[in-house]
């Protein structure tokens, strides 16, 4: 598997950093009130984790599961809610945990299906964004930890086919792991 990654992007030490600030700036924007992380899983249960420890004011935490990847390295642009919330969205303060903001496809229906369920607010944060891949361009997260570029990352959470999730930073996959 290390053998598979030609480069480390972010490092363990960076991505807690990373995590920390987004954390401190969360915890001093969402003071009194009434906060619920969702993560989109599978990728940002990881980032998920770590930053709800961060959060130093109370919150609630819910999961969905969306796809819009079937196997391979690019969206298929077709989303589908494989697991949806199980909490109502009305009257809460949502923050979208996602781990990268690519394309924007995902997070923009995501949005939008949300939205129709009266939060009292409506915010994203992602760990990584991709700006060179974005197709929805008026999609920007609230909270982004940091940039990387057109490359396929995975780590932390990140993963190509299943695999490299385990990973405790975020690194480049060889294009000859993914490549046909």
């Amino acid at each position: 598997m290390l053998r598979d990654i030609e480069k480390v992007y972010y490092s363990e030490e960076t991505l807690r950093e990373i995590v920390r600030k987004l954390g401190k700036q969360i915890s001093e924007d969402y003071k009194d009130k009434n906060l619920l992380l969702v993560s989109v899983l599978k990728g940002s249960v990881i980032f998920m984790a770590d930053l709800m420890r961060e959060i130093t004011v109370p919150c609630e935490i819910d999961f969905m599961c969306v796809s819009s990847y079937q196997s391979g390295t690019t969206s298929s642009g077709a989303v589908k809610i494989v697991k949806d919330l199980d909490i109502n969205l009305e009257g809460k303060d949502v923050l979208i945990v996602e781990d990268i903001l690519d394309s924007g496809r995902t997070l923009s229906y995501l949005k939008s299906v949300l939205l129709t369920r009266n939060p009292k607010s409506f915010r994203i944060c992602t760990l990584l964004d991709k700006p060179e891949r974005r197709v929805v361009p008026d999609l920007v997260a609230d909270y982004s930890g940091a940039e990387v570029p057109d490359e396929f990352v995975v780590g932390y959470g990140l993963d190509y086919d299943e695999k490299y999730r385990n990973l405790p930073y975020i690194g480049i996959l060889k294009r000859e792991v993914y490549s046909d």
